[in-house]
């Protein structure tokens, strides 16, 4: 399982590509996202995301917030593991590679999930 920023280059390597985020990504085409499913309902909530705001310093609470909403959404968790049987790669837009939902939600997957 891997993550990816929407705007990165694709590559058959991702194998199923599965847009996370609540919103489609601006100034990209559907074309050239080659986005092969788009599961928004896994996304963190309006609110949790306009409080986060992509704020480095909220991370660590970020992190425990998301996951407690994950709890609650393991029906999609499962629908996103259904769609790539050897290769899933969770797509996202925010511009920090290292402090966005994909990254939480791959963690999420990994420790509760049988993969």
């Amino acid at each position: 399982m891997k993550i990816k920023r929407v705007y990165d280059e694709y590559s058959k390597q991702d194998g199923a590509r599965i847009l996370i985020d609540r919103l489609y990504p601006r100034g990209i085409k559907k074309e050239k996202a080659k986005i092969d499913f788009w599961i928004k309902e896994i996304a963190p909530s309006d609110n949790l995301r306009k409080w986060f705001g992509h704020d480095p310093n909220k991370w660590n609470e970020f992190k425990e917030k998301y996951s407690a909403e994950l709890k609650d959404k393991n029906d999609l968790c499962e629908e996103i593991l259904s769609k790539g049987k050897v290769n899933i790669t969770l797509v996202y837009a925010a511009k920090d590679e290292e402090h966005n939902n994909a990254a939480v939600l791959k963690r999420y997957l990994l420790r509760n999930f049988v993969i």
